[in-house]
């Protein structure tokens, strides 16, 4: 049954991602069609074709590789300068020209006479910005709408008053979890106030030393306060209030570290021996901005120091060394993850949709961010060229010299095709690390 799960959530994952592209792409079809460019092609994925259908001009189909997708538009490239716009020069010289020249004849061989003035380069700036922005602000408004389910629909996890774990044994340094042995016993150590003081988890604290709680920070702040000896608390217990009193007790409590493993040393302090509970808590659809914008501030620093990352993951990958468990994730692997939180025993079906749908937000957040980068092949190449020939055309209207024409991305092709080829040893690091080191839920 849990393979079966797994595979199923596999299949949640294949889905939802083949959804998010087909959305970046007709994010850039609707556009381009709206504003009379010739679309030839819309395709989900790369490789070889696995089914299509020609509708109108346009073939929409579905490839191989469900890694990505296109849309194909004539005349990307405009025409070498100084030439009639359907020749380029005779002779070329050196491998990189060579390769401009070639990719600018396959962009005109797409031109039809008929369809001169339905080419891409020819579109005003501001429409070709448009097209170019549409796929990531499609995944952005997906990422919203996936956000807005999980927060204001599902609801978030919460801590809350309500106890969630009752701790038997006063943890020690030799056992930190203060788990009972087999007997049922603490053995040398004691019983933990909460569990001398007769709490149970599901209660509700709603007095601790006759200060009200309402939240668990209540709760933490007069557990603090509170002097040694009887403690009277009240807690909701099925519907109605029951008082207590427990032996409160300061005493030396294991640490940990910022990975929650024990540290060996101890502070002196207040020990109740309760956990919190968590409750999901909707929230306003307001607060689905504020949200976005403080993951896109960490999807950004993620970014800016992919290389950094990338070379820890080879590192880790290649070596002895534990995979870090924040670092990058590749589709495989954020599937694997899928897979398994679908497979949770024990866990509200509630919690494992919450889950995926909070995935697969953070996955369309991060290819609008990572869709504007600057450089070709990504949509932010395209506006950012589409932006520098704004700028040299305006430059040149206040010096009133002639128009310089369209900027020449073409030219840029030894540069997009050098990034092409990094992305793909990148996806192939992070493929091999998700296949043979890959991250899981357990850790």
């Amino acid at each position: 049954m849990t393979m079966a799960l797994e595979v199923f959530g596999w299949l949640i994952f294949l889905v939802g991602i083949g959804v998010s592209i087909g959305l970046h792409e007709i994010g850039h079809l609707m556009p381009a069609k709206a504003f009379g460019v010739k679309v030839t092609q819309y395709m989900i994925g790369f490789g070889p074709t696995i089914w299509s259908r020609n509708k109108g001009e346009t073939e929409y189909g579905v490839k191989a590789i469900p890694l990505g997708g296109y849309i194909r538009m004539i005349g990307m490239y405009p025409p070498e300068k100084g030439t009639d716009g359907t020749m380029l020069r005779a002779s070329t010289t050196g491998r990189f020209a060579t390769l401009v020249n070639d990719a600018r004849q396959q962009s005109m061989d797409e031109v039809q006479p008929e369809d001169a003035q339905r080419v891409f380069y020819k579109l005003p700036v501001h429409k070709r910005i448009i097209i170019m922005l549409g796929g990531p602000v499609m995944n952005l408004v997906l990422a919203f709408i996936l956000f807005a389910i999980v927060i204001a629909g599902i609801g978030t996890p919460h801590i809350t008053n309500t106890i969630g774990k009752v701790v038997p044994c006063t943890p020690t340094v030799s056992q930190p979890d203060g788990l009972a042995d087999t007997s049922g016993g603490c053995g040398s150590a004691t019983q933990t106030p909460a569990a001398a003081g007769g709490l149970k988890a599901g209660d509700t604290i709603v007095s601790f030393d006759g200060k009200p709680v309402s939240a668990w920070t209540d709760a933490q702040s007069a557990i603090h306060d509170a002097a040694p000896g009887a403690v009277p608390v009240v807690v909701d217990r099925n519907g109605s209030q029951v008082a207590l009193t427990v032996p409160m007790a300061t005493i030396d409590v294991p640490t940990y570290d910022s990975n929650g493993k024990p540290t060996g040393k101890t502070e002196s302090r207040n020990f109740l021996g309760v956990s919190p509970g968590v409750a999901r808590q909707t929230e306003s659809i307001t607060t689905v901005p504020s949200f976005m914008w403080d993951t896109s501030k960490r999807a950004v620093s993620t970014i800016v120091t992919l290389p950094a990352r990338l070379w820890d993951l080879t590192r880790q990958t290649f070596t002895s060394e534990a995979r870090d468990p924040n670092g990058i994730v590749g589709p495989v692997g954020v599937g694997r993850i899928t897979g398994e939180m679908v497979a949770l025993e024990n866990t509200p079906v509630l919690d494992k949709v919450a889950g995926v749908l909070g995935l697969l937000a953070g996955l369309n957040l991060f290819l609008f961010l990572f869709n504007l980068i600057p450089l070709l092949p990504l949509d932010g190449g395209h506006v950012a060229g589409a932006v520098w020939e704004s700028i040299k055309r305006g430059w040149a209207r206040v010096r009133h010299l002639p128009d310089p024409g369209p900027v020449d991305i073409a030219k840029a092709l030894p540069l997009t095709y050098a990034m092409s080829i990094l992305l793909m040893a990148m996806g192939a690091v992070v493929l091999y690390a998700d296949l043979v080191k890959p991250i899981t839920l357990g850790g």
